[in-house]
């Protein structure tokens, strides 16, 4: 079904715009640089200008030495100007990139603390497009419009003097036109921003739709989707397409606008001023009418160009709003005072639970008490759900999907925090724990692997980031991962891929559970880390496993019944409930849900 978009107008413009600038205001010294050269620029060209009357009257005059030293004068005005003009450019372009690399850093800073509720809602298209569309556009602004903006303005402001002070009953002619395209580039300006904003939204979607669609293009062949993916694409490309039009077609109007005006203006200005110099009409002359017809054909320049850059300026806002959006999205609140600290004891290292004096020693006991779940209020997950797992007890979790397996592992970590009830991690509850050392007490392999571009070290390395070479070489072993990493060109050193797309799903298994492995967590979670290998592999996995369990609390998300056999305990989910609980022999002796499925009655779906 074709998705329906919707979308609101800038909650607050001046507010982004403020934001913008405090961003800049981190480099208020250069910036005030850049602002000495845009006047300077400014102020050398309309004095340049303003100096075509005394040109001209001294070329009436006949007086040739007056004319030659003011022929100079403007000269090196305009000389200056144009040294101005190149030393601002060059400073706000190292300016830009220092403003948005701020701007970047912030915002990937912020991503790291916020939950996972915000990654499983958010698309990842719409993330990286804040990243890569957002951000390039704003720097393309601040390089090329901010300071050409302020130059206009300085230039627009200096010229309406200057043409008031040569004459200012023909001035009210000219403000008469700026009034009027003020007027339009407000109205104008207001309709493009909102549609701007539009279509970052748009862009962020269809992002996230492709990044997906490539992704799963192989789903989509198997299953003959082509033509429902395309329908689907269209849609999203077609709101893109009708925002971008709005969009660029109020802020392209502008400038034709402004241009048609300002030519008529200047067709009313310069039969008025004839007439008035040819009469004397309050002492107006015609060199000051020369020089007032080309301060009125200039006071369009900045008007124009400010209209050029309108639409730049105008994205470059929309897109600042979604980057500061993302920069000050809530992050995870973590109100633990339990912290995991280590003490060598009798030559080996001891986890203890430490707030303030008090010390926990940190054996794996962790137990649900009534807990109630849901990750939307309106539908719970889990409903009165009350478990234990002993120090050093392996624990199996079983059940249909949707049961409520993986939320159990979800809620361990506080990805997510109870709605009702308690998770206490050795009599600790775990809202006490802090999180960073809540997770580094736990170990966690995910059926879905994913490794990081660099070498297979480094990203064994990811699970310890201070483990030696022999930790590495030995979680390796102990996952057997060793001998196939060995075989590779560069060993431990050879590079893989993002995703690890080089090494078979077998292999990126492996190196997962090695990870988890260098870790040396008190708690091991374990979502099937077995499923995606084959069976033989799996057997060498199995033998691994069973040394890195010992004398540690695990729990296991079982979609395949061989790997819970040896269970302390397995728990039978279903519909967020507990509905049998024992070792494999008890609850084949119940002869009720667990029995059927291992004697092939039911099946887990």
């Amino acid at each position: 079904m074709a998705k329906v978009y919707t979308y609101k107008r800038p909650k607050d413009l001046k507010q982004t715009f403020k934001k913008l600038m405090s961003y800049l205001g981190h480099h208020r010294w250069t910036l005030l640089i850049v602002a000495v050269l845009v006047v300077i620029s400014s102020l050398a060209n309309l004095l340049g200008t303003f100096s075509i009357k005394i040109v001209v009257q001294y070329a009436l005059d006949a007086n040739v030495d007056g004319l030659l030293t003011t022929c100079i004068v403007v000269g090196l005005c305009y000389i200056l100007g144009a040294v101005a003009t190149l030393g601002y450019t060059q400073i706000m372009v190292y300016l830009a990139q220092k403003v948005v690399y701020e701007m970047r850093r912030d915002v990937f800073k912020n991503l790291q603390k916020l939950p996972v509720k915000y990654f499983d809602n958010t698309s990842n298209g719409d993330i990286m497009s804040v990243f890569t569309s957002d951000v390039e556009t704003v720097s393309e602004a601040l390089n090329n419009s901010f300071a050409s903006t302020v130059e206009y303005f300085v230039q627009l402001v200096g010229t309406t003097i200057c043409i008031f002070v040569l004459s200012w009953f023909l001035s009210l002619l000219v403000m008469v036109f700026y009034v009027i395209m003020a007027v339009y580039l407000v109205i104008s300006g207001k309709k493009s921003k909102y549609y701007f904003k539009m279509q970052q939204n748009t862009l962020g979607e269809l992002s996230g739709y492709t990044e997906e669609a490539i992704q799963g293009m192989k789903v989509i062949k198997v299953f003959n989707h082509e033509q429902e993916s395309l329908k689907e694409f269209k849609n999203v490309s077609t709101t893109l397409s009708n925002s971008s039009y709005h969009a660029l077609s109020f802020s392209n109007s502008m400038v034709p606008m402004v241009m048609s005006l300002s030519y008529f203006n200047y067709a009313i200005v310069a039969v008025v001023g004839g007439i008035a110099a040819m009469n004397s009409f309050l002492g107006f002359s015609i060199p000051s009418l020369a020089s007032y017809l080309v301060f009125t054909r200039q006071t369009t320049i900045p008007i124009n160009r400010f209209t050029q850059q309108a639409n730049i300026i105008l994205n470059a806002l929309a897109s600042a709003e979604r980057i500061f959006a993302l920069a000050e999205e809530k992050p995870e609140i973590n109100e633990g005072t339990f912290t995991l600290v280590e003490k060598e004891e009798n030559g080996k290292r001891i986890s203890y639970w430490k707030d303030g004096d008090k010390l926990i020693k940190v054996c794996g006991d962790v137990r649900f008490n009534d807990v109630s779940f849901g990750y939307n209020k309106d539908k719970m997950i889990l409903k009165h759900l009350s478990l234990y797992a002993k120090p050093g007890q392996k624990i199996a979790f079983v059940g249909s999907t949707g049961a409520g397996k993986t939320t159990i592992t979800n809620l361990i970590n506080r990805f997510y925090d109870v709605d009702e009830g308690e998770i206490t991690f050795d009599s600790i509850n775990i809202k006490n724990i802090e999180k960073k050392s809540l997770r580094q007490a736990l170990g966690m392999v995910l059926q879905d692997t994913h490794l990081f571009a660099g070498t297979i070290m480094e990203n064994i390395r990811f699970g310890k980031l201070d483990a030696t070479r022999e930790e590495v070489i030995a979680a390796c072993k102990l996952a057997n991962a060793d001998s196939f990493i060995k075989r590779l060109p560069n060993g431990y050193d050879t590079v893989i891929s993002s995703d690890g797309e080089n090494l078979s799903q077998g292999q990126r298994q492996l190196l997962a559970i090695a990870r988890a492995a260098v870790s040396n967590p008190e708690v091991l979670i374990l979502d099937e880390a077995t499923s995606s290998v084959d069976t033989y592999t799996e057997k060498l996995i199995q033998k691994g496993m069973d040394k890195l369990m010992e004398n540690r609390t695990v729990f296991v998300i079982a979609h395949r019944l061989s790997t819970v056999r040896n269970a302390d305990a397995i728990i039978v989910l279903e519909n967020g409930e507990i509905i049998e609980r024992g070792n494999h022999d008890e609850l084949l002796k119940l002869k009720g849900h667990y029995y059927q499925l291992c004697t092939g009655n039911k099946e887990l779906s």
